[in-house]
């Protein structure tokens, strides 16, 4: 390839509402922009610091500038998999190349990278972690048809339960992020499954997760901060039954790509998810889309304005993106 001139945008995107999980709450959604250039044709990709992984801004703008000199040797994607650790830095870079590969040969990036065309999907609606009236009168006032209920907190069964008897008619999928007790863990589960909730996410931390092992799942449970990448993937899979990929996690679509094949065949089930981003954020992890059990890709869905040209959301719906956007 040949020489790439690298630029970097730090930007913020004020929030419709406040964003509560159990390990605090935001305002603004901080992105990274990476723009990548060769001759007349440039590509772009965002990622978000990921602070469970000790990410911030600093230092995910230190691992990008850092790569400046390669990418003016020409960089590749498969390069990039030695040159930078999984994680935030390596995401927007990798999205950016594929980008600018789709731009520089006028051929999207599913056929790049041999996948069937995006098409619309579903994706889940996120409500923050609130009172448990709080969250079920939001939940009644929304339309959306997969709902992600983010828990962790004391009163977590009561919040489950008014939910899902303000929205009888709902998909729900629960996400605890890390904030359940061991002593509590059967318990809730079994609330989840008399609530017919569809997934838990990740209900314990996951430094101390070996009890999921050990216990029945009434429902299944998936790993998300206990799931970076392929690395330990196997041994993963006797405690959990389906992983959230994240591209901010894996460090890119290439790396993502190859996490699900080997998901795959480890039967575990699929779900497409991502920090709260703007639309150059979700795209990419659209064309992941189509071979998931859940899609969580309601980022721009939280933002007060979204980039444009963004993509199209008619609801829960989202559509492929515009090239002009990405890919």
């Amino acid at each position: 390839m040949n020489s790439i001139k690298l630029d970097l945008f730090e930007e913020s995107w004020p929030l419709s509402r406040v964003f509560t999980i159990s390990r605090g709450a935001k305002t603004t959604a901080e992105t990274i922009r990476v723009q990548l250039t060769s001759g007349p044709v440039t590509g772009q990709g965002e990622c978000v610091p990921y602070a469970h992984y000790g990410e911030t801004m600093e230092s995910v703008i230190s691992q990008i500038r850092s790569l400046s000199g390669d990418l003016q040797q020409g960089l590749s994607r498969r390069e990039l998999l030695d040159r930078l650790p999984a994680g935030a830095a390596r995401n927007a870079v990798d999205c950016a190349l594929w980008d600018l590969e789709a731009k520089t040969t006028s051929r999207p990036v599913s056929e790049l990278a041999g996948l069937e065309p995006p098409k619309p999907l579903i994706t889940a609606y996120t409500i923050s972690l609130d009172e448990p009236d709080i969250m079920a009168e939001e939940a009644a006032g929304c339309s959306y048809p997969l709902l992600k209920l983010k828990l962790g907190a004391p009163g977590d069964a009561e919040r489950i339960t008014k939910v899902r008897n303000a929205r009888p008619d709902a998909r729900l999928i629960v996400d605890a992020n890390e904030g359940w007790q061991p002593a509590d863990l059967e318990t809730l589960l079994q609330v989840a499954k008399t609530n017919t909730i569809e997934m838990v996410e990740q209900p314990l931390p996951a430094h101390a997760d070996d009890l999921l092992a050990d216990i029945s799942h009434p429902v299944p449970i998936t790993a998300d901060e206990s799931c970076r990448d392929s690395d330990g993937l196997a041994d993963l899979a006797r405690r959990y039954d389906a992983i959230n990929i994240k591209l901010d996690k894996t460090g890119g679509l290439t790396a993502a790509l190859e996490l699900l094949r080997h998901a795959r065949t480890l039967d575990l089930k699929i779900m497409i998810g991502c920090m709260v981003a703007t639309s150059l954020s979700m795209a990419p992890a659209l064309l992941l889309g189509g071979a998931a059990d859940w899609v969580d890709l309601d980022g721009p869905l939280l933002l007060r304005e979204d980039r444009q040209p963004g993509l199209s959301y008619s609801g829960a719906r989202v559509d492929p993106p515009v090239p002009e956007l990405w890919g």
